[in-house]
């Protein structure tokens, strides 16, 4: 199990003395899912748990609220179900049905491109789950392959509608810019509403993701890929991947038209074209059985619940849903409507007329004369200024450093959202300027403790330490790189330099000089060496001045640099003097043959019998080498032997 989970205080806990926290599953910007177990009724359940900071907030409890009774209404086996929702002390929480298995999104980056069978498969199911969510007035707003869940029995279903509104209650002001920017229909960004069409836009961006291995829209800040789906049209998938049919790429353009009224009007007219496709192209959602027949699916809750996460089965279940309806009944359902249109419009001028005399009352000194401040969280300062006008509101610009939040979006206003105030009061809009910079001092040859205290003080995390022999003291940092956002190169910080909240760093740090080995025997250095978590290869060579079999020196690391360890060092070994050529003296006098062998640092025995030739009376001119020993090669300062004879008897 991860640190993180082993800190984690809610593992182990009995919430509502109901729930047994198992292991933490994921974590987003509302709340963080665990996994955990119903005592009551003796099953695995996902927890979603609201985060801590946002419980005092009315705003983010009612949309957890809402994701509970959203769900709740839907009964299809393409919908992640939800079980139960409550309060344990401050904490909100939401008890859904818990699916083993991963995301598309972790099946996309895992293969890119999908296959035709399990696009088609993928799309048929999610389809049928918004299917059911549109025909109960309920938009999801938050399409993404993060919340397609893949089962490992082959089940696939759409979960979090955290952000779900009932259509009944959307309108054109009011309404914030939710969803991930990526999937953001045209509409959200240009205006703030959405509707049912605003999912078929993002399932369309979900299909071109799935047939291409990428998004269509790619930018470096939020806001870049914003205005491309305000202003450019979608590229056929086929494109990119020439492998795609005519009949998909036609459904990516169609579903991710800029103007909704050019799109399918719900997922469950985007499903039947998708139907259609199918017996075009002969592929049809591939079907498994998640248990065998008549049997039943047995958790036991008694396993460690760190499992890990299998990879989608290659087929997925994906049950046929229709509902047709012919002429006829649309025929009678349109006459029905007319008759009854008559009366509610007598009924309405009626009521319009009662309603004229309370209204100069109501917006004059009643309650009509105060406006509430709406939710501006994630829109630019002029969308965020264009809504609080249509408020009767006046907005001011503060810009904010934040360590989350791209630079340009809202992260709130002062007053908060919620509020009602004066008409024509101003409410302060808080822009994230992005993270805060700070100036770091020389960081090098301090202790990794005291480096790594200075870098949290500016909120940058100390992502890795690399351990180095250097002639540094041990614990002293030698080099320091920082990585200031996704996507960006490592700076060296080691002098000094301005960086980012938020960056991670790396730190580069001595274990001290490698130990001293010179002069040791080949046996006592391999084992300073491995004590230290140094391997150690040899090679030899010969000295004049070291013993043999004992190290001479420690080459460079091959490349260069400072070794790491689990290194191999190279020694290099004394063989001890290297031998010179003796002198083939044959046939000179003894006088020049002790000359030369004496020149190259040899001694010199010439003699007969052991008994050395008198130097006088010409003796060593008249005798010559008749033979020497050793030959070839021999130390410096061995005695070279020399047999004489009578130059005259010499042949």
């Amino acid at each position: 199990m991860s640190t993180s989970q082993q800190t984690d205080p809610l593992i182990g806990r009995l919430v509502d003395s109901r729930y047994r926290v198992r292991a933490r599953i994921a974590r987003g910007g509302m709340a963080t899912v665990y996994v955990a177990t119903d005592l009551r009724l003796e099953r695995r359940v996902a927890l979603k748990v609201m985060h801590g900071h946002l419980s005092d907030d009315t705003v983010f409890q009612n949309r957890f609220i809402q994701e509970a009774r959203s769900a709740a209404r839907l009964a299809d086996p393409h919908v992640v179900n939800v079980f139960d929702q409550g309060q344990d002390g401050e904490m909100a929480y939401l008890v859904m049905e818990y699916l083993p298995g991963i995301t598309l999104r972790e099946l996309v980056r895992e293969q890119r491109r999908l296959t035709l069978p399990q696009t088609i498969t993928i799309m048929d199911a999610v389809l049928s789950g918004l299917a059911a969510a549109h025909r109960a007035g309920i938009i999801h707003r938050d399409v993404k392959p993060e919340n397609v869940l893949l089962a490992e029995d082959g089940r696939i279903k759409i979960g979090d509608f955290g952000l779900a509104r009932a259509t009944s209650a959307n309108t054109a002001t009011g309404q914030m810019l939710l969803g991930t920017i990526a999937y953001l229909a045209p509409e959200l960004v240009t205006r703030g509403t959405a509707d049912a069409r605003s999912d078929i836009y993002a399932l369309g961006i979900m299909l071109y993701e799935m047939l291409t291995g990428e998004q269509p829209y790619k930018g470096e800040q939020p806001m870049q890929i914003a205005y491309q789906h305000a202003t450019h049209s979608v590229p056929r998938p086929s494109v990119k991947n020439p492998g795609v049919p005519e009949q998909l790429d036609e459904l990516v353009l169609w579903s991710t038209e800029r103007d909704p009224e050019d799109r399918p009007t719900d997922a469950r007219e985007m499903l039947e074209r998708l139907r259609a496709i199918q017996k075009e192209l002969g592929i049809f959602p591939q079907v498994v059985r998640s248990t065998p027949a008549g049997g039943a699916v047995v958790v036991d809750d008694t396993l460690d619940s760190d499992e890990m996460t299998r990879v989608m089965p290659g087929t997925f279940t994906a049950p046929q849903v229709t509902e047709d309806v012919d002429n006829a009944t649309r025929l009678r359902t349109r006459s029905r409507r007319n008759a009854v249109k008559g009366g509610w419009l007598l009924l309405l001028v009626l009521l319009l007329a009662g309603a004229a005399g309370g209204a100069g009352w109501w917006f004059g000194s009643g309650p009509g004369s105060l406006t509430s401040v709406p939710d501006v969280e994630g829109m630019t300062f002029a969308a965020a200024q264009d809504l609080l006008a249509e408020n009767d509101l006046t907005a001011v610009a503060e810009e904010v450093h934040d360590l989350n939040v791209p630079v340009g979006e809202a992260l709130g206003s002062s007053p908060s959202a919620g509020a009602r105030l004066d008409r024509e009061s101003s409410v302060t809009v808080q822009i994230s300027a992005g993270p805060a910079t700070a100036e770091l001092p020389v960081l090098q040859d301090r202790t990794a403790d005291e480096v790594t205290a200075l870098l949290d003080e500016v909120s940058i995390t100390v992502a890795e330490e690399k351990m180095f022999f250097t002639s540094f003291d041990p614990d002293r940092v030698v080099r320091v790189y920082v990585t200031q956002g996704a996507g960006s190169e490592p700076v060296e910080c080691t002098e000094g330099c301005r960086v980012l909240h938020g960056s991670t760093a790396e730190l580069r740090v001595s274990l001290g000089p490698v130990p001293a080995v010179a002069g040791q025997t080949e046996d006592e250095a391999v084992r300073t060496l491995r004590d230290v978590d140094l391997g150690a290869t040899t090679t030899e060579e010969y000295s004049g001045e070291v013993e043999a079999g004992r190290v001479i020196r420690v080459l460079e690391r091959e490349g260069g640099g400072s070794f790491r360890p689990g290194d191999e060092v190279t020694l290099v070994v004394s063989k001890g003097p290297e031998p010179i050529a003796v002198p083939d003296v044959t046939g000179s006098t003894i006088r020049e043959a002790v000359a030369s062998v004496q020149a190259q640092g040899f001694d010199v025995n010439a003699g007969i019998n052991d008994d050395p030739l008198p130097l006088g009376g010409g003796y060593w001119d008249a005798y010559c080498v008749n033979s020497y020993d050793p030959s070839g090669t021999a130390l410096p300062g061995a005695t070279i032997t020399l047999t004489p004879i009578l130059c005259i008897l010499q042949g």
